[in-house]
C-alpha cells in the first residue's frame, strides 16, 4: 500500500472506522494512521481486528461491534470517545451484500431486513451516536461508503443496492441538518476495486471485461479509495459536504 503522508491538521485526529478488519475498511484505517490520525477499528471479525490494530501500532484500538444491534453500537461509540479524547471523524464502512444470489421475486424478507439492519440502520446509529461527541469537539467529518449498485439497476444484489441508495439520502440528510455546527457529511460512490476477496473470487475473465468498461488503464485498488477517505477526513476537504463523490475509474 502507498504511503499517505502525514499533514498538520491530520495529526492526532480521532476517527472511528466501521467494518475496519479487513478489505476496504483495513485500508481506510491503515491510511488514517498513516496521515496522522488516532482509529478505533470496530468489526465483528475480532481476529483480524485484533491483529490489524497490533499491526497499525499503539495509535489504534480495535472494538469488537455487532451493527445491527442499537445498544452495542451506542456504547461502543462512547468507549471509542472515551479511549480517544473525542471523535473527529467517522467512516461508515461496515455492510453486509447477502442477497443470496435473488432478485425481487425471490429475495427472502429476512436477508432484506438483516442488510438494512447493518448497511442502513447501522450507519444510522452510528451517525446519531456519533454526532454529538463531535459537536462537543467543534465539529468532524462523516464519510460514507456506497456502492454504484446505489445508482444504477443489477439483477440480483436487490437488498444491497437499495440499501446503498439509502445510505446516500443519509448523508443528504446528516450534511444539511449540521453543517451549521461545522459536521461534514459525504459519501463515496465506490465502484469495483481489487481487494483481496475480490481478487480471489473474480475470475479473470471476468476482471477483463470489468476493465473494458473502465476509462482507466487499471482496474480500482483499496489505497485509491483509501487515498479519498483521507482526504475526505481532513480540514483540506473542509468546503465538501453533502456530495456523493463517484469514485470507479468512470465504469
Amino acid at each position: 500500500m502507498n504511503a499517505t503522508a502525514a499533514t498538520a491538521d491530520m495529526l492526532g485526529r480521532r476517527v472511528l472506522v466501521t467494518g475496519g478488519a479487513r478489505g476496504l475498511g483495513a485500508a481506510f484505517a491503515t491510511a488514517l494512521v498513516q496521515a496522522g490520525a488516532r482509529v478505533v477499528i470496530t468489526d465483528i471479525l475480532d481476529a483480524a481486528g485484533r491483529a490489524l490494530a497490533q499491526q497499525l501500532g499503539p495509535m489504534v484500538h480495535y472494538l469488537s461491534m455487532d451493527m445491527a444491534k442499537p445498544e452495542a453500537v451506542h456504547q461502543g461509540v462512547d468507549q471509542a470517545a472515551q479511549w480517544l479524547g473525542g471523535l473527529d471523524g467517522l467512516v461508515n464502512n461496515a455492510a453486509i451484500t447477502n442477497s443470496g444470489g435473488k432478485d425481487m421475486q425471490d429475495i427472502a424478507i429476512d436477508t432484506w431486513d438483516q442488510v438494512m439492519a447493518v448497511n442502513v440502520r447501522g450507519a444510522m446509529l452510528m451517525s446519531k451516536y456519533v454526532i454529538p461527541h463531535m459537536i462537543a469537539g467543534g465539529g468532524g467529518s462523516i464519510i460514507h461508503s456506497a456502492s454504484g449498485f446505489g445508482v444504477q439497476g443489477e439483477a440480483t444484489l436487490t437488498a444491497y443496492g437499495a440499501s446503498k441508495a439509502a445510505l446516500i439520502q443519509l448523508n443528504r440528510m446528516i450534511a444539511t441538518q449540521y453543517g451549521k455546527q461545522n459536521v461534514r457529511s459525504n459519501c463515496m460512490v465506490i465502484g469495483f476495486v481489487l481487494t483481496p476477496l475480490a481478487v480471489e473470487s473474480t475470475p479473470d475473465v471476468v476482471k477483463d471485461i470489468l476493465l473494458s468498461h473502465h476509462l482507466t488503464p487499471e482496474l480500482g485498488q483499496p489505497e485509491d479509495i483509501a487515498n479519498l477517505v483521507a482526504f475526505l477526513a481532513s480540514d483540506e476537504s473542509k468546503f465538501i459536504t453533502g456530495a456523493a463523490i463517484p469514485i470507479d475509474g468512470g465504469v
